[in-house]
């Protein structure tokens, strides 16, 4: 964002392929390039009752909106990013201690752990860094959008609690940021205090 301009939404349907491309070409024409592009969509949805209750819809909503979106802004932003530049992507905890009622969700939190890894490595002679922020549980819309039960959200984070989005935000400033410029490849994990790989 440059100095003296308003922040604006842009709607988009980051499971649509063409509404990704609109969006990079929206932010190109508005600023020129793209030195961070941080990919924060998710989707999930509980099923408690096993892999049997998760349809093919669900899945379907599930893997376009948390993998197919991060691909498709990451290829199409690329072109765009100068040397130094920086793409953050949101895994979870549940990409190493997968919840069963996620399954789906936790797939593809995974695949971006991996994804991060690998496309780091591709970029590094670029001079563009790839990094993942893997927040625990965090108190968002989505929480009570998709979970039946909410009493206990975050309560079994060794903090005892669930994050605030706010207590995320440094993460990724982090990341975006000069003081990591020899910062590539990681997962930066904000848990609460779960102890992950």
């Amino acid at each position: 964002e440059e100095a003296g301009r308003t922040p604006v939404a842009v709607p988009c349907d980051v499971r649509e392929e063409v509404q990704c491309e609109r969006l990079v070409e929206r932010a190109v024409t508005e600023f020129g390039r793209i030195d961070i592009l941080v990919n924060n969509a998710a989707y999930q949805m509980s099923q408690p009752d096993g892999i049997g209750a998760i349809t093919t819809e669900q899945f379907d909503r599930v893997v376009r909106t948390n993998l197919y979106s991060m691909f498709w802004l990451s290829k199409m932003a690329l072109p765009h990013i100068p040397q130094g530049g920086s793409i953050i992507n949101s895994a979870s905890v549940q990409a190493y201690k997968p919840s069963p009622h996620l399954l789906d969700y936790a797939m593809t939190k995974g695949a971006i752990v991996t994804f991060t890894q690998g496309l780091a490595q591709m970029l590094a002679s670029d001079g563009i860094r790839v990094n993942a922020v893997a927040p625990g549980p965090v108190w968002t819309p989505l929480i009570p959008a998709t979970l039946p039960d909410t009493t206990t959200f975050g309560k079994q984070s060794p903090l005892g609690r669930p994050a605030q989005p706010a207590e995320m935000a440094p993460a990724y400033v982090f990341l975006a940021s000069p003081q990591a410029s020899y910062i590539t490849a990681e997962i930066l994990n904000a848990t609460g205090g779960t102890p992950l790989p």
